[in-house]
């Protein structure tokens, strides 16, 4: 149906440009985004590094050809989403957007050209 390639650019640019959007967010609703980092108990001066970690990882993994700066990133974003499952499961609240996250990033980094998998 769809081949190594396509899935992989798929899942890349999907994820990655919600990120940057994402990112770009939480300069905008700043104000609402303190309540929600209070309630998951984050200190709020990561608002802003996080919008920018955002968009700066997903530039480096949609742009960079640079393996190691992507290798990098890409772990970065899975401890990121995986710490976000878990402080949503802390307080109790179902959020799907962590657990796609997790799956989207997985699939883009396995169909990589560059993957072991193969």
């Amino acid at each position: 149906m769809f081949d190594r390639k396509t899935i992989h650019q798929i899942t890349t640019i999907s994820l990655f440009s919600l990120l940057i959007l994402t990112g770009i967010l939480y300069f905008v609703f700043y104000e609402e985004l303190v309540f929600y980092f209070k309630q998951y108990g984050y200190p709020t001066y990561l608002i802003y590094p996080l919008a920018i970690a955002k968009i700066v990882g997903s530039l480096v993994i949609l742009f960079s050809k640079n393996r190691f700066l992507k290798e990098l990133t890409y772990a970065g974003f899975f401890f990121n989403f995986v710490l976000a499952f878990f402080a949503h499961v802390m307080i109790g609240e179902v959020d799907p957007f962590p657990s796609i996250s997790i799956a989207l990033l997985l699939t883009s980094y396995f169909t990589r050209e560059n993957s072991s998998l193969r």
